[in-house]
């Protein structure tokens, strides 16, 4: 998939020193929700304890976030030969779970942190540039469910991607005009890790908390999938 990016930053003018400024601000973001003995994390992320026998063990937190720095950045060499993608400005494979319950809203009410919140699914989408572009597809995938749900970017009150690259981030930044600091509040998968499937159920879920801690609003998630395709869901938190 490395490739994927190597062409994307090509082709779109995507230098080495773009990419580390966005592995920094997404680890600077990351931080935030480290603040305060962890406590947006907690709004979502709960304790497991492993036994082995007379042993156990106890996973509370993210492992395997490296402190990342711009001098850190700036002595990594590119993973490809003459390329710019380097291992500071991508994703690692992490082990971890996430899940969902699916139930009436009756139950959802009952089970609910707060009863009177309510979250509405309003569009999905899922798109596919060209063979060997995995970092564009976000964005055609983001305007159809945004369209779907027959609003605008600008109406949207939290960002989340997905993105096993810092060239994904940077693209989708220069097709919105937006700044990396506008999206992914609280870190991203290229912070924390990429255990394929359950990343984008974390996502959204962070997604969902930040907007019922701002009191609601529209919500975009977007990122690759398998291959070249991506997916992208607009959801309302009232």
């Amino acid at each position: 998939m490395i490739q994927t990016a190597e062409n994307v930053a090509k082709e779109n003018g995507i230098t080495r020193e773009m990419q580390d400024e966005c592995a920094l601000v997404r680890n600077s973001q990351y931080q935030q929700a480290l603040a305060n003995d962890r406590a947006f994390q907690k709004r979502y992320m709960f304790p497991l304890e492993l036994v082995q026998g007379k042993n156990s063990t106890l996973l509370e937190k993210d492992e395997g976030v490296f402190p990342t720095t711009k001098e850190g950045l700036a002595k990594l060499k590119p993973v490809l030969p003459e390329g710019s993608v380097t291992f500071g400005a991508q994703t690692y494979p992490a082990d971890g779970n996430a899940g969902v319950i699916l139930t009436t809203k009756e139950r959802a009410a009952q089970l609910s942190k707060d009863a009177k919140l309510t979250i509405q699914v309003l569009a999905f989408g899922q798109s596919r540039v060209k063979k060997g572009f995995m970092p564009m597809a976000p964005v055609p995938a983001a305007k159809q469910a945004l369209d779907g749900a027959g609003i605008a970017l600008k109406d949207v009150k939290v960002i989340k991607t997905h993105n096993p690259f810092a060239v994904n981030d940077v693209y989708f930044a220069k097709q919105h005009g937006l700044k990396l600091e506008q999206f992914n509040n609280y870190g991203s998968p290229l912070v924390f890790g990429h255990p394929q499937g359950p990343t984008g159920v974390r996502v959204v879920v962070e997604m969902i908390e930040e907007l019922a801690m701002l009191g609601g609003g529209y919500g975009l998630f977007t990122g690759c999938a398998a291959g070249d395709s991506a997916m992208a869901l607009v959801l309302k938190v009232g």
